[in-house]
Protein backbone atom coordinates (compact mmCIF):
# COMPACT_ATOMS: atom_id res chain seq x y z
CA UNK A 1 0.00 0.00 0.00
CA UNK A 2 2.20 3.02 -1.14
CA UNK A 3 1.88 6.02 -3.12
CA UNK A 4 4.65 7.94 -4.98
CA UNK A 5 4.74 11.16 -6.24
CA UNK A 6 5.07 11.36 -9.70
CA UNK A 7 4.27 14.94 -10.85
CA UNK A 8 3.30 18.76 -9.53
CA UNK A 9 5.61 17.40 -6.84
CA UNK A 10 7.28 21.23 -6.30
CA UNK A 11 5.76 22.06 -9.68
CA UNK A 12 2.92 23.78 -10.75
CA UNK A 13 1.90 21.49 -13.67
CA UNK A 14 1.60 18.13 -14.81
CA UNK A 15 -0.19 16.49 -11.67
CA UNK A 16 0.42 12.86 -11.44
CA UNK A 17 0.16 10.48 -8.20
CA UNK A 18 1.04 6.49 -7.98
CA UNK A 19 -1.13 4.61 -6.18
CA UNK A 20 -0.04 0.58 -5.46
CA UNK A 21 -2.52 -1.27 -3.27
CA UNK A 22 -3.73 -4.85 -3.67
CA UNK A 23 -2.19 -5.89 -6.59
CA UNK A 24 -3.00 -3.01 -8.38
CA UNK A 25 -1.81 0.19 -9.75
CA UNK A 26 -3.55 3.11 -10.10
CA UNK A 27 -2.94 6.78 -11.13
CA UNK A 28 -4.82 10.02 -9.92
CA UNK A 29 -4.65 12.29 -12.74
CA UNK A 30 -1.85 12.17 -15.88
CA UNK A 31 -1.03 15.74 -16.59
CA UNK A 32 1.12 17.17 -19.11
CA UNK A 33 3.76 19.91 -17.76
CA UNK A 34 3.57 23.10 -19.12
CA UNK A 35 5.62 26.06 -18.55
CA UNK A 36 8.92 25.76 -17.04
CA UNK A 37 9.89 22.68 -14.92
CA UNK A 38 12.45 22.91 -12.18
CA UNK A 39 13.26 19.23 -11.50
CA UNK A 40 13.81 16.20 -13.61
CA UNK A 41 10.80 13.68 -13.06
CA UNK A 42 12.04 10.59 -13.95
CA UNK A 43 8.57 8.97 -14.85
CA UNK A 44 6.54 6.21 -13.52
CA UNK A 45 8.29 3.08 -12.23
CA UNK A 46 6.45 0.78 -14.05
CA UNK A 47 5.59 0.72 -18.01
CA UNK A 48 2.48 2.12 -18.81
CA UNK A 49 0.48 -0.69 -19.79
CA UNK A 50 1.04 -2.18 -16.16
CA UNK A 51 -1.37 0.57 -15.43
CA UNK A 52 -4.62 -0.86 -14.34
CA UNK A 53 -6.93 2.34 -13.37
CA UNK A 54 -6.63 5.97 -13.72
CA UNK A 55 -8.49 8.47 -11.47
CA UNK A 56 -9.17 11.59 -12.87
CA UNK A 57 -9.67 15.10 -11.07
CA UNK A 58 -10.53 17.33 -13.65
CA UNK A 59 -10.29 18.00 -17.27
CA UNK A 60 -7.42 21.01 -17.56
CA UNK A 61 -4.72 19.74 -19.80
CA UNK A 62 -2.22 20.02 -16.74
CA UNK A 63 -3.80 17.20 -15.22
CA UNK A 64 -5.36 14.96 -18.29
CA UNK A 65 -3.14 15.93 -20.83
CA UNK A 66 -0.80 12.86 -20.87
CA UNK A 67 -3.44 10.28 -21.14
CA UNK A 68 -3.44 9.89 -24.70
CA UNK A 69 0.46 9.36 -24.50
CA UNK A 70 -0.93 6.65 -21.75
CA UNK A 71 -2.76 4.93 -24.38
CA UNK A 72 0.17 5.23 -27.12
CA UNK A 73 2.42 3.50 -24.86
CA UNK A 74 -0.30 0.12 -23.81
CA UNK A 75 -2.33 1.91 -21.19
CA UNK A 76 -6.21 -0.53 -21.68
CA UNK A 77 -7.57 0.24 -18.01
CA UNK A 78 -10.61 2.34 -17.04
CA UNK A 79 -9.92 6.37 -16.82
CA UNK A 80 -12.71 7.07 -14.02
CA UNK A 81 -14.23 10.52 -13.86
CA UNK A 82 -17.58 12.78 -13.60
CA UNK A 83 -19.50 13.24 -16.56
CA UNK A 84 -19.18 16.81 -17.07
CA UNK A 85 -14.93 15.91 -16.92
CA UNK A 86 -15.26 13.12 -19.37
CA UNK A 87 -17.60 15.35 -21.24
CA UNK A 88 -14.55 17.95 -21.71
CA UNK A 89 -11.97 15.30 -22.04
CA UNK A 90 -13.62 14.59 -24.94
CA UNK A 91 -13.20 17.85 -26.26
CA UNK A 92 -10.50 19.24 -24.88
CA UNK A 93 -7.73 15.90 -25.67
CA UNK A 94 -8.65 15.60 -29.49
CA UNK A 95 -8.23 19.72 -29.21
CA UNK A 96 -4.33 18.50 -27.60
CA UNK A 97 -3.71 15.96 -29.78
CA UNK A 98 -4.47 18.53 -32.92
CA UNK A 99 -1.67 20.47 -31.23
CA UNK A 100 0.73 18.07 -31.15
CA UNK A 101 0.23 17.50 -34.80
CA UNK A 102 0.43 20.81 -35.92
CA UNK A 103 3.76 21.05 -33.93
CA UNK A 104 4.98 18.37 -35.20
CA UNK A 105 4.11 19.26 -38.58
CA UNK A 106 5.53 22.45 -38.49
CA UNK A 107 9.01 21.24 -36.66
CA UNK A 108 9.68 18.65 -39.62
CA UNK A 109 8.67 21.35 -42.26
CA UNK A 110 11.32 23.59 -40.77
CA UNK A 111 13.66 20.56 -39.84
CA UNK A 112 14.05 19.07 -43.65
CA UNK A 113 15.47 22.13 -45.00
CA UNK A 114 17.96 21.86 -42.27
CA UNK A 115 18.39 18.01 -42.51
CA UNK A 116 17.23 17.37 -39.00
CA UNK A 117 15.53 14.02 -38.10
CA UNK A 118 11.88 13.61 -38.04
CA UNK A 119 9.71 14.81 -34.94
CA UNK A 120 7.33 12.39 -33.41
CA UNK A 121 4.27 14.19 -32.09
CA UNK A 122 3.85 13.24 -28.68
CA UNK A 123 0.61 11.22 -29.26
CA UNK A 124 -1.54 12.20 -32.38
CA UNK A 125 -5.47 11.92 -32.44
CA UNK A 126 -5.91 8.43 -32.47
CA UNK A 127 -4.57 8.47 -29.20
CA UNK A 128 -6.22 10.82 -27.64
CA UNK A 129 -9.65 8.77 -29.27
CA UNK A 130 -8.65 5.75 -27.65
CA UNK A 131 -8.08 7.20 -24.26
CA UNK A 132 -11.28 8.75 -24.57
CA UNK A 133 -12.81 5.66 -24.97
CA UNK A 134 -11.37 4.65 -22.25
CA UNK A 135 -13.15 6.85 -20.00
CA UNK A 136 -15.78 5.86 -17.46
CA UNK A 137 -18.33 8.71 -16.40
CA UNK A 138 -19.25 8.66 -12.45
CA UNK A 139 -21.87 10.99 -10.53
CA UNK A 140 -20.74 12.97 -7.61
CA UNK A 141 -21.34 11.63 -4.32
CA UNK A 142 -21.41 7.80 -6.02
CA UNK A 143 -19.24 5.25 -3.55
CA UNK A 144 -17.88 3.08 -6.78
CA UNK A 145 -16.18 -0.14 -5.94
CA UNK A 146 -13.70 -0.21 -9.03
CA UNK A 147 -11.68 -4.00 -8.25
CA UNK A 148 -11.25 -5.26 -4.84
CA UNK A 149 -9.38 -3.81 -1.85
CA UNK A 150 -10.30 0.06 -3.96
CA UNK A 151 -13.35 2.43 -3.85
CA UNK A 152 -13.54 5.87 -4.59
CA UNK A 153 -16.16 8.86 -4.55
CA UNK A 154 -16.05 12.49 -6.08
CA UNK A 155 -17.06 15.22 -4.27
CA UNK A 156 -17.53 18.98 -6.35
CA UNK A 157 -14.51 21.12 -5.55
CA UNK A 158 -15.70 24.06 -7.41
CA UNK A 159 -12.74 24.72 -9.40
CA UNK A 160 -13.87 24.07 -13.30
CA UNK A 161 -17.08 22.46 -14.55
CA UNK A 162 -16.95 18.69 -13.53
CA UNK A 163 -13.99 18.95 -11.41
CA UNK A 164 -13.74 17.03 -7.95
CA UNK A 165 -11.80 15.66 -5.06
CA UNK A 166 -11.76 12.16 -4.65
CA UNK A 167 -12.30 9.97 -1.76
CA UNK A 168 -10.14 6.71 -2.29
CA UNK A 169 -10.63 3.80 -0.12
CA UNK A 170 -7.64 1.55 0.03
CA UNK A 171 -8.09 -2.13 1.90
CA UNK A 172 -5.11 -4.35 1.87
CA UNK A 173 -5.10 -7.65 3.60
CA UNK A 174 -6.37 -6.68 7.37
CA UNK A 175 -5.08 -2.78 6.81
CA UNK A 176 -7.66 -0.03 5.88
CA UNK A 177 -6.96 3.76 5.00
CA UNK A 178 -9.10 6.38 3.29
CA UNK A 179 -6.31 8.92 1.16
CA UNK A 180 -8.31 12.09 -0.59
CA UNK A 181 -6.60 13.82 -3.20
CA UNK A 182 -8.03 17.28 -3.54
CA UNK A 183 -7.53 17.89 -7.23
CA UNK A 184 -7.60 22.05 -7.66
CA UNK A 185 -9.57 23.25 -5.21
CA UNK A 186 -11.87 26.11 -6.54
CA UNK A 187 -12.90 29.75 -4.98
CA UNK A 188 -15.24 30.56 -3.50
CA UNK A 189 -18.57 32.52 -5.19
CA UNK A 190 -17.78 31.96 -8.88
CA UNK A 191 -19.90 32.45 -11.45
CA UNK A 192 -22.18 29.55 -12.79
CA UNK A 193 -20.41 26.31 -11.02
CA UNK A 194 -21.02 25.85 -7.22
CA UNK A 195 -18.88 26.36 -4.37
CA UNK A 196 -16.41 23.70 -2.78
CA UNK A 197 -17.80 20.95 -1.04
CA UNK A 198 -16.14 19.42 2.06
CA UNK A 199 -15.04 16.05 2.95
CA UNK A 200 -15.47 15.00 6.50
CA UNK A 201 -13.24 12.22 7.36
CA UNK A 202 -9.29 10.64 5.74
CA UNK A 203 -6.32 9.43 6.97
CA UNK A 204 -4.25 11.17 4.44
CA UNK A 205 -5.17 13.92 2.29
CA UNK A 206 -3.42 15.49 -0.99
CA UNK A 207 -3.44 18.96 -1.13
CA UNK A 208 -2.64 21.30 -4.13
CA UNK A 209 -0.90 24.76 -3.22
CA UNK A 210 -1.13 27.11 -6.32
CA UNK A 211 -2.32 30.04 -3.92
CA UNK A 212 -0.64 28.31 -0.49
CA UNK A 213 1.11 31.46 0.35
CA UNK A 214 -1.56 34.35 -1.20
CA UNK A 215 -4.40 35.68 0.03
CA UNK A 216 -7.19 37.02 -2.70
CA UNK A 217 -8.54 40.76 -2.18
CA UNK A 218 -11.11 40.67 -0.27
CA UNK A 219 -12.55 43.90 -2.11
CA UNK A 220 -15.74 43.22 -3.65
CA UNK A 221 -14.82 43.33 -7.52
CA UNK A 222 -17.48 44.80 -9.71
CA UNK A 223 -16.91 42.65 -12.53
CA UNK A 224 -19.92 43.67 -14.61
CA UNK A 225 -20.01 47.03 -13.62
CA UNK A 226 -16.02 47.28 -15.37
CA UNK A 227 -17.49 44.91 -18.07
CA UNK A 228 -19.88 47.47 -18.91
CA UNK A 229 -18.11 50.44 -18.62
CA UNK A 230 -15.09 49.44 -21.18
CA UNK A 231 -18.01 48.04 -23.67
CA UNK A 232 -19.65 51.91 -23.02
CA UNK A 233 -16.34 53.78 -23.69
CA UNK A 234 -15.41 51.41 -26.68
CA UNK A 235 -18.61 51.66 -28.61
CA UNK A 236 -18.72 55.54 -27.95
CA UNK A 237 -15.79 55.42 -29.84
CA UNK A 238 -17.17 53.57 -32.72
CA UNK A 239 -14.42 50.50 -31.73
CA UNK A 240 -14.43 46.62 -31.21
CA UNK A 241 -13.90 44.63 -27.94
CA UNK A 242 -11.66 42.06 -28.66
CA UNK A 243 -11.18 39.18 -25.86
CA UNK A 244 -8.59 36.69 -26.44
CA UNK A 245 -10.14 34.29 -23.62
CA UNK A 246 -9.75 30.82 -22.53
CA UNK A 247 -12.18 28.32 -23.91
CA UNK A 248 -12.85 26.02 -21.19
CA UNK A 249 -14.02 28.05 -18.36
CA UNK A 250 -13.34 32.25 -18.72
CA UNK A 251 -15.59 32.06 -22.29
CA UNK A 252 -18.66 30.86 -20.15
CA UNK A 253 -18.07 33.27 -16.98
CA UNK A 254 -17.89 35.78 -19.99
CA UNK A 255 -21.29 34.89 -21.74
CA UNK A 256 -23.17 34.58 -18.64
CA UNK A 257 -22.00 38.16 -17.81
CA UNK A 258 -22.97 39.81 -21.38
CA UNK A 259 -26.14 38.43 -20.41
CA UNK A 260 -26.58 40.11 -17.40
CA UNK A 261 -25.59 42.95 -18.61
CA UNK A 262 -28.15 42.99 -22.12
CA UNK A 263 -31.17 41.50 -19.49
CA UNK A 264 -30.69 44.81 -16.98
CA UNK A 265 -30.32 46.86 -19.99
CA UNK A 266 -27.10 47.95 -18.41
CA UNK A 267 -26.07 49.22 -21.91
CA UNK A 268 -29.07 51.56 -23.18
CA UNK A 269 -27.37 53.13 -25.67
CA UNK A 270 -25.62 49.80 -27.52
CA UNK A 271 -28.91 47.21 -26.32
CA UNK A 272 -28.59 45.14 -29.60
CA UNK A 273 -24.81 44.99 -29.59
CA UNK A 274 -23.68 41.82 -31.19
CA UNK A 275 -20.99 38.98 -29.52
CA UNK A 276 -19.45 36.69 -32.08
CA UNK A 277 -17.73 33.45 -29.67
CA UNK A 278 -15.33 32.54 -32.80
CA UNK A 279 -13.77 29.75 -30.78
CA UNK A 280 -14.39 25.79 -32.03
CA UNK A 281 -13.46 24.65 -28.64
CA UNK A 282 -15.38 27.41 -26.60
CA UNK A 283 -18.38 26.46 -28.39
CA UNK A 284 -18.19 22.96 -27.69
CA UNK A 285 -17.17 23.81 -24.02
CA UNK A 286 -20.45 25.97 -24.23
CA UNK A 287 -22.47 22.93 -25.10
CA UNK A 288 -20.78 20.98 -22.24
CA UNK A 289 -21.48 23.08 -19.64
CA UNK A 290 -25.07 23.18 -20.61
CA UNK A 291 -25.67 19.58 -21.24
CA UNK A 292 -23.99 19.36 -17.67
CA UNK A 293 -25.91 21.97 -15.78
CA UNK A 294 -28.40 19.72 -13.32
CA UNK A 295 -25.09 18.39 -11.83
CA UNK A 296 -23.39 21.40 -11.95
CA UNK A 297 -24.71 24.77 -12.10
CA UNK A 298 -24.95 27.09 -8.62
CA UNK A 299 -27.60 28.23 -7.62
CA UNK A 300 -27.54 31.66 -9.09
CA UNK A 301 -27.41 30.02 -12.44
CA UNK A 302 -30.41 27.00 -11.49
CA UNK A 303 -32.90 29.88 -10.66
CA UNK A 304 -32.03 31.15 -14.12
CA UNK A 305 -32.48 27.55 -15.79
CA UNK A 306 -35.66 26.98 -14.13
CA UNK A 307 -37.15 29.70 -15.11
CA UNK A 308 -36.61 29.01 -18.46
CA UNK A 309 -33.61 30.74 -19.25
CA UNK A 310 -29.88 29.87 -20.55
CA UNK A 311 -27.92 31.35 -18.98
CA UNK A 312 -25.06 31.27 -21.41
CA UNK A 313 -27.41 32.55 -24.44
CA UNK A 314 -28.66 36.27 -25.11
CA UNK A 315 -29.87 38.41 -28.49
CA UNK A 316 -27.07 39.06 -30.55
CA UNK A 317 -24.69 35.79 -29.95
CA UNK A 318 -23.00 35.05 -33.18
CA UNK A 319 -21.47 31.67 -33.24
CA UNK A 320 -18.95 31.51 -36.01
CA UNK A 321 -18.14 27.80 -36.51
CA UNK A 322 -16.09 27.90 -40.12
CA UNK A 323 -13.21 29.67 -40.83
CA UNK A 324 -15.15 31.88 -43.41
CA UNK A 325 -17.37 32.86 -40.91
CA UNK A 326 -14.51 34.21 -38.77
CA UNK A 327 -12.85 35.98 -41.84
CA UNK A 328 -16.63 37.73 -42.25
CA UNK A 329 -16.62 39.15 -38.51
CA UNK A 330 -13.82 41.84 -39.82
CA UNK A 331 -15.80 43.27 -42.35
CA UNK A 332 -18.62 43.70 -40.52
CA UNK A 333 -18.48 47.73 -39.60
CA UNK A 334 -21.00 48.26 -36.38
CA UNK A 335 -19.34 47.75 -32.94
CA UNK A 336 -19.40 44.61 -31.41
CA UNK A 337 -17.61 41.76 -29.13
CA UNK A 338 -15.15 39.68 -30.63
CA UNK A 339 -14.62 36.34 -28.03
CA UNK A 340 -11.81 33.81 -29.43
CA UNK A 341 -9.07 31.58 -28.60
CA UNK A 342 -6.33 31.16 -27.64
CA UNK A 343 -6.71 32.91 -24.08
CA UNK A 344 -2.64 34.08 -24.77
CA UNK A 345 -2.49 35.52 -28.14
CA UNK A 346 0.05 33.00 -29.15
CA UNK A 347 -2.55 30.51 -31.74
CA UNK A 348 -5.91 30.59 -33.00
CA UNK A 349 -8.24 32.74 -34.32
CA UNK A 350 -7.71 35.43 -32.42
CA UNK A 351 -4.24 36.08 -34.03
CA UNK A 352 -6.32 37.27 -37.32
CA UNK A 353 -8.74 39.56 -35.47
CA UNK A 354 -5.54 41.36 -33.56
CA UNK A 355 -4.33 42.05 -36.71
CA UNK A 356 -7.03 43.71 -37.60
CA UNK A 357 -8.13 45.80 -35.22
CA UNK A 358 -4.65 46.51 -32.67
CA UNK A 359 -3.99 49.18 -34.67
CA UNK A 360 -7.19 51.08 -34.51
CA UNK A 361 -6.83 53.46 -31.94
CA UNK A 362 -10.62 53.31 -31.10
CA UNK A 363 -11.01 49.61 -30.12
CA UNK A 364 -10.14 47.64 -26.84
CA UNK A 365 -8.33 44.60 -26.63
CA UNK A 366 -9.28 43.31 -23.00
CA UNK A 367 -7.80 40.65 -21.44
CA UNK A 368 -9.54 38.10 -18.62
CA UNK A 369 -7.25 35.90 -17.77
CA UNK A 370 -3.44 34.94 -16.95
CA UNK A 371 -1.18 36.00 -19.46
CA UNK A 372 1.89 33.93 -19.27
CA UNK A 373 6.08 35.38 -19.36
CA UNK A 374 6.86 35.58 -23.13
CA UNK A 375 3.45 35.21 -24.75
CA UNK A 376 2.18 37.88 -26.94
CA UNK A 377 -0.20 38.76 -24.23
CA UNK A 378 1.75 39.51 -21.93
CA UNK A 379 3.71 41.72 -24.14
CA UNK A 380 0.72 43.83 -24.80
CA UNK A 381 -0.28 43.96 -21.35
CA UNK A 382 3.11 44.91 -20.70
CA UNK A 383 2.99 47.89 -23.53
CA UNK A 384 4.77 46.75 -26.20
CA UNK A 385 3.62 49.08 -29.04
CA UNK A 386 4.75 47.05 -32.32
CA UNK A 387 4.30 43.52 -32.94
CA UNK A 388 4.29 41.31 -35.77
CA UNK A 389 1.61 38.78 -36.95
CA UNK A 390 1.54 36.67 -39.69
CA UNK A 391 5.05 38.38 -40.47
CA UNK A 392 3.20 42.01 -41.38
CA UNK A 393 3.98 44.12 -38.54
CA UNK A 394 1.48 45.93 -36.62
CA UNK A 395 1.20 49.35 -34.60
CA UNK A 396 0.02 48.97 -31.15
CA UNK A 397 -2.60 51.67 -31.05
CA UNK A 398 -5.85 49.97 -29.17
CA UNK A 399 -6.61 50.32 -25.91
CA UNK A 400 -5.22 47.73 -23.93
CA UNK A 401 -7.47 46.46 -20.84
CA UNK A 402 -7.23 43.72 -18.30
CA UNK A 403 -10.71 42.69 -16.07
CA UNK A 404 -9.23 40.78 -13.29
CA UNK A 405 -12.47 38.40 -12.46
CA UNK A 406 -12.89 35.74 -9.72
CA UNK A 407 -9.90 33.69 -9.48
CA UNK A 408 -11.08 30.02 -10.24
CA UNK A 409 -8.16 28.69 -7.24
CA UNK A 410 -8.84 28.68 -3.60
CA UNK A 411 -6.51 31.43 -2.01
CA UNK A 412 -4.43 30.28 1.35
CA UNK A 413 -7.62 30.55 3.35
CA UNK A 414 -10.14 28.64 0.93
CA UNK A 415 -7.39 25.37 1.23
CA UNK A 416 -6.74 26.03 4.70
CA UNK A 417 -10.76 25.81 4.89
CA UNK A 418 -10.92 22.82 3.03
CA UNK A 419 -8.50 21.02 5.20
CA UNK A 420 -10.32 22.05 8.51
CA UNK A 421 -13.55 20.57 6.96
CA UNK A 422 -12.09 16.91 7.99
CA UNK A 423 -13.79 16.81 11.07
CA UNK A 424 -11.29 13.85 12.40
CA UNK A 425 -7.34 14.33 12.90
CA UNK A 426 -5.34 13.29 10.04
CA UNK A 427 -2.43 10.75 9.90
CA UNK A 428 -0.62 13.18 7.60
CA UNK A 429 -0.60 16.12 4.81
CA UNK A 430 1.28 15.73 1.54
CA UNK A 431 1.19 19.10 -0.57
CA UNK A 432 1.76 19.51 -4.46
CA UNK A 433 0.66 21.25 -6.72
CA UNK A 434 2.73 24.77 -6.13
CA UNK A 435 5.52 26.66 -6.74
CA UNK A 436 8.79 24.91 -5.09
CA UNK A 437 9.07 27.40 -2.19
CA UNK A 438 5.18 27.62 -1.73
CA UNK A 439 4.71 24.02 -1.04
CA UNK A 440 7.14 24.31 1.36
CA UNK A 441 5.25 27.19 2.90
CA UNK A 442 2.41 25.51 2.94
CA UNK A 443 2.93 22.56 4.81
CA UNK A 444 4.35 24.78 7.37
CA UNK A 445 1.38 26.60 7.64
CA UNK A 446 -0.54 23.59 8.13
CA UNK A 447 1.45 22.10 10.42
CA UNK A 448 1.13 25.47 12.95
CA UNK A 449 -2.48 26.29 11.96
CA UNK A 450 -3.52 22.18 12.76
CA UNK A 451 -0.65 20.28 14.11
CA UNK A 452 -0.60 17.56 11.46
CA UNK A 453 2.43 16.53 10.04
CA UNK A 454 3.04 18.35 6.32
CA UNK A 455 5.46 16.83 3.69
CA UNK A 456 6.20 18.77 0.40
CA UNK A 457 7.07 15.65 -1.74
CA UNK A 458 10.03 15.74 -4.88
CA UNK A 459 9.34 13.94 -7.81
CA UNK A 460 9.33 9.96 -6.70
CA UNK A 461 8.39 10.97 -3.12
CA UNK A 462 7.13 7.47 -1.11
CA UNK A 463 5.13 7.12 1.51
CA UNK A 464 4.05 3.54 3.31
CA UNK A 465 0.39 4.43 3.78
CA UNK A 466 -0.12 0.96 5.94
CA UNK A 467 2.61 2.37 8.20
CA UNK A 468 2.77 6.16 7.40
CA UNK A 469 6.53 5.96 6.97
CA UNK A 470 8.04 8.45 4.50
CA UNK A 471 10.45 6.19 2.52
CA UNK A 472 11.73 8.52 -0.14
CA UNK A 473 11.46 12.25 -0.16
CA UNK A 474 12.10 12.28 -3.95
CA UNK A 475 14.77 13.32 -6.25
CA UNK A 476 15.91 17.03 -6.09
CA UNK A 477 17.84 17.43 -9.58
CA UNK A 478 17.72 20.27 -11.14
CA UNK A 479 16.39 19.92 -15.11
CA UNK A 480 19.49 21.90 -16.13
CA UNK A 481 23.07 20.82 -13.81
CA UNK A 482 24.95 23.24 -14.16
CA UNK A 483 29.24 23.39 -13.77
CA UNK A 484 30.27 24.71 -10.34
CA UNK A 485 31.32 28.14 -11.74
CA UNK A 486 27.60 28.54 -13.66
CA UNK A 487 26.85 28.08 -10.42
CA UNK A 488 28.84 30.81 -8.75
CA UNK A 489 28.05 32.94 -11.24
CA UNK A 490 24.21 32.49 -10.61
CA UNK A 491 24.23 32.84 -7.30
CA UNK A 492 23.72 36.72 -7.79
CA UNK A 493 21.25 36.28 -10.15
CA UNK A 494 19.49 33.84 -7.83
CA UNK A 495 19.36 36.61 -5.56
CA UNK A 496 17.58 39.45 -7.98
CA UNK A 497 15.30 36.76 -8.71
CA UNK A 498 14.29 36.26 -5.26
CA UNK A 499 13.99 39.75 -4.68
CA UNK A 500 11.58 40.00 -7.25
CA UNK A 501 9.40 37.53 -6.24
CA UNK A 502 9.20 39.20 -3.03
CA UNK A 503 8.11 41.97 -4.98
CA UNK A 504 5.27 40.38 -6.83
CA UNK A 505 4.23 39.26 -3.42
CA UNK A 506 4.19 42.73 -2.17
CA UNK A 507 2.00 43.62 -5.67
CA UNK A 508 -0.22 40.33 -4.63
CA UNK A 509 -0.46 41.60 -0.96
CA UNK A 510 -1.83 44.94 -2.10
CA UNK A 511 -4.32 44.23 -4.89
CA UNK A 512 -6.99 45.71 -2.39
CA UNK A 513 -5.37 49.14 -2.26
CA UNK A 514 -7.19 52.00 -3.71
CA UNK A 515 -6.52 52.92 -7.11
CA UNK A 516 -4.58 56.14 -6.52
CA UNK A 517 -2.42 53.85 -4.70
CA UNK A 518 -2.04 51.07 -6.91
CA UNK A 519 -1.45 54.00 -9.76
CA UNK A 520 1.41 55.42 -7.39
CA UNK A 521 2.50 52.14 -6.76
CA UNK A 522 2.93 50.90 -10.75
CA UNK A 523 4.70 54.54 -11.80
CA UNK A 524 7.13 53.31 -8.84
CA UNK A 525 7.80 49.60 -10.56
CA UNK A 526 7.57 51.46 -13.70
CA UNK A 527 10.17 54.03 -13.31
CA UNK A 528 12.75 50.97 -11.63
CA UNK A 529 11.83 48.81 -14.60
CA UNK A 530 13.02 51.65 -17.35
CA UNK A 531 16.01 52.59 -15.08
CA UNK A 532 17.20 48.39 -15.56
CA UNK A 533 15.81 47.84 -19.27
CA UNK A 534 17.93 50.78 -20.65
CA UNK A 535 21.15 48.30 -19.83
CA UNK A 536 22.32 46.30 -22.94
Amino acid sequence: MKLTFIGAAHEVTGSCHFLQVAGKNILVDCGMEQGPDLYENPGLPIPENEVDYVLLTHAHIDHSGMLPKLVKNGFKGQIFATYATADLCNIMLRDSAHIQEFEAEWRNRKGRRAGKPVYEPIYTMEDAINAIGLLVPCEYGQRIRICDGVEIRFTDVGHLLGSASIEVWLTEGDVSKKIVFSGDVGNLDQPIIKDPTYTATADYVVVESTYGNRVHSTEKIDYVGDFTQILKETFDRGGNVVIPSFAVGRTQELLYFIREIKEKNMLPEYANFEVYLDSPLAIEATKVFSKNKMECFDEDAMKLVNAGINPLVFPGLKIMTTSDDSKMINFIEKPKVIISASGMCDAGRIRHHLKHNLWREECTILFVGYQAVGTLGRRLIEGEKNVKLFGEPIEVRAHIESLHGVSGHADMNGLLKWIEGFQAPLQHVFVVHGEDTVTEEFAKTVEEKFGYPAFAPYPQGCVDLATGEIEKEGVRIPIKAKKASQKRTDAAFERLLAAAKRLLDIVYKNEGLANKEKAKFESQIQNLADKWDRLE
